[in-house]
């Protein structure tokens, strides 16, 4: 017996994230707008209020019972809160949907990506793994090239501040004014300069640390390759922007590929080919669930080499590919 929508309970663990924030929104918007919401998060945001299914709601720190009867918990915090209550969440029997990165590559977590990833079998995974917009273009791209078998392929991503959250925002709009009105930049969330600046590195004291997203993103997109493939060598950098993933990565391929066979083989894995008189940006990819990509450009400088340049939203698109699962999970 299928349970009704109404009666499916649904825990999203990090509601006071920007991610958690963006996925409530779709979900309200969904089949599951008539669902049981819970909203649970760090002591630190505990209390806050908000609202859930059109009704006032109070974020709830986690305690032993927060996934008591629920149908599914979306983890959209950090990963060590994605980390310290994991095991408490899937010991209650729910599904399990991390969008935090944590969980991607562990065993018995499945990534998914839409339209890729097989639905589940009878064997369903209790838990799954919804990766990052950089994860996902650089996962996408690996596989439509793939055929082309490419020498290398490597990727640089340029991170917004919104993955540091909220306080990331609030410090880049404040050094950006401060240092208009030539004060002294504040620097309590990235220990740096973050405004009119691009970084490899935050500084020493900041509680965000570009190696350790760097190593998730790595694992992250490796869970999403074929095990047989070989994972593209990735960079990423901090860019002064608030919203927005984008990504530059450059492939070696034969001599003799055209750019033209390159761009349906990215429209089949996925990408949106933007016209040449479109360049994708984070302002364009702003509110979008699409995986934006300007056409193949070649390296005239070097034989068989092809420049690739995508966009997409940082927050709407996992969260709208996190929805997607779940109803393709109803039943």
């Amino acid at each position: 017996m299928i349970t009704p929508l109404a009666s499916r309970q649904i825990v999203i663990a990090g509601a006071s994230s920007l991610l958690g924030a963006e996925l409530k929104s779709l979900l309200e918007e969904s089949r599951f707008a008539a669902s049981d919401f819970r909203l649970v998060d760090e002591e630190i945001a505990a209390g806050t209020l908000t609202e859930a299914g059109g009704q006032a709601a109070f974020i709830q720190p986690v305690e032993e019972d927060s996934f008591a009867k629920a149908w599914v918990v979306f983890f959209t915090g950090s990963p060590a809160f994605t980390k310290r209550n994991f095991a408490l969440a899937k010991r209650s029997g729910a599904i399990v949907v991390d969008l935090s990165g944590e969980l991607a590559g562990q065993p018995d977590v499945a990534l998914w990506l839409a339209k890729l990833s097989g639905f589940p079998s009878p064997a369903t995974p209790q838990a799954f793994a919804i990766p990052s917009s950089a994860a996902e273009i650089i996962a996408r791209l690996s596989m439509a090239l793939s055929s082309l078998q490419p020498r290398a392929l490597g990727a640089v991503v340029f991170q917004p501040v919104s993955a540091a959250g909220k306080s990331g925002i609030e410090e880049l709009e404040s050094q950006t004014g401060q240092l208009l009105s030539f004060q002294s930049v504040g620097k309590q969330v990235f220990d740096a300069q973050v405004a009119y600046a691009m970084l490899d590195r935050f500084g020493p004291s900041s509680s965000h640390s570009l190696a350790a997203s760097l190593a998730l993103l790595r694992s992250e997109v490796r869970a999403a390759l074929p095990g047989s493939a070989n994972a593209p060598a990735i960079q990423l950098l901090h860019a002064p922007v608030f919203y927005g993933t984008t990504v530059s990565a450059c492939a070696f391929l034969d001599g003799k590929t055209e750019a033209a066979g390159i761009a349906r083989l990215c429209s089949e894995a996925g990408f949106s080919l933007a016209q040449n008189d479109s360049a994708p940006s984070n302002v364009t990819s702003a509110g979008e669930i699409a995986l934006q990509l300007a056409p193949p450009a070649a390296d005239s400088a070097a034989r068989g080499s092809f420049w690739f340049w995508a966009a997409a939203d940082n927050l709407r698109l996992p969260a709208s590919n996190a929805v997607k699962l779940a109803e393709s999970l109803l039943g």
